[in-house]
C-alpha cells in the first residue's frame, strides 16, 4: 500500500503536466483556436484511431523487424571493438582517432551514400540505424573497462582466469554498469534514426505511416501514428530500464 501510495505522490506531477497538455489542445481545437486543418479535434483523432489501429499494428511489427536485428548488431560490434580497445592500450591509441571522427559525421549526412550502395532500403535502413547507435556503446564499453578496478584483474590472475572465463566472469560484469547506461542512451537514437529511414525510404513502419498519411493530408491519422509510436517508445524504454535495474540490481 506504502509503495503504491508512494508511485502516485512520486508520478503525481507528471500526470499533471499531461493531463494539462490535453486540456489545453481540447481547449484550442473546440474553439478554433488552432488550425483545425493540422490540429484535428480529439474525437476525430480518437475516431482515426479507431479505424487505422490494425494499420498501425502492422506498421510497428515493420519497424520491430528493422530495429530489432539493428539493436543485435550495434550491441556485438560496439562491445566487440570497444572489448578490444579498452583491454589493449596500443589498439586503443592507434584506433580512437579513427573511431571518434567518424562518430562525429551524422549519420544523416552519410544517407544518400547508403541508399545508393545498398542492395535494398531494409539494408540500408539497418546500415543507418547500427551507424546511428554503435558510438555510444562503444565509448561506454571503452570507459567501462578501462575503469575497472585493478583489484578485480589481480584476482582474476591469481584464480588463474584466462580467456573467456575472464572477460565473462571478471570484466564483463564489472563494465557492465558503462556499458548497459551506454546502451540504454544509445537506445534513443536508435528509434530517431529508425523514424528517419521509414520516413525517407522505407514502404512501411511507422515513420512510414506519418509520412504517408501528411502527404494525404490525413492529419488525424498523423496525430494517431504520431501518439502511438511515442506511447510505444515510453513502454519499450521503460522496459530496458527495468532490464537494467535488474541486471545491474548488485550495484548501488
Amino acid at each position: 500500500m506504502n509503495k503504491v501510495r508512494n508511485n502516485v505522490i512520486k508520478y503525481s506531477i507528471t500526470v499533471f503536466i499531461f493531463l494539462l497538455l490535453i486540456f489545453i489542445y481540447y481547449y484550442t481545437t473546440e474553439n478554433n483556436i488552432a488550425n483545425p486543418y493540422f490540429f484535428p479535434k480529439i474525437s476525430k483523432i480518437m475516431k482515426a484511431f479507431n479505424d487505422s489501429k490494425d494499420q498501425m499494428l502492422e506498421n510497428l511489427i515493420a519497424s520491430f523487424k528493422l530495429v530489432i536485428p539493428s539493436i543485435f548488431v550495434s550491441l556485438i560490434v560496439g562491445i566487440g571493438i570497444g572489448t578490444i580497445m579498452g583491454l589493449n592500450e596500443w589498439v586503443r591509441d592507434s584506433l580512437h582517432p579513427i573511431i571518434y571522427a567518424f562518430s562525429v559525421i551524422p549519420s544523416i549526412l552519410l544517407s544518400p551514400f547508403v541508399l545508393f550502395l545498398s542492395p535494398n532500403i531494409t539494408i540500408a535502413s539497418i546500415i543507418l540505424i547500427v551507424y546511428n547507435t554503435l558510438w555510444a556503446t562503444l565509448f561506454a564499453t571503452i570507459t567501462g573497462i578501462m575503469t575497472i578496478d585493478k583489484r578485480y584483474l589481480d584476482k582474476s590472475k591469481t584464480l588463474q582466469l584466462n580467456g573467456f572465463k575472464k572477460f565473462f566472469r571478471v570484466i564483463l560484469p564489472a563494465a557492465s554498469p558503462s556499458i548497459v547506461a551506454g546502451f540504454i542512451n544509445s537506445l534513443r537514437s536508435t528509434f530517431v534514426m529508425l523514424v528517419f529511414a521509414e520516413m525517407y525510404g522505407a514502404q512501411s513502419g511507422m515513420g512510414y505511416f506519418v509520412r504517408i498519411n501528411s502527404e494525404y493530408g490525413l492529419y488525424d491519422k498523423v496525430w494517431c501514428g504520431f501518439i502511438f509510436l511515442v506511447i510505444v517508445l515510453v513502454i519499450v524504454m521503460q522496459l530496458f530500464e527495468l532490464l537494467k535495474k535488474y541486471i545491474l540490481r548488485w550495484t548501488m
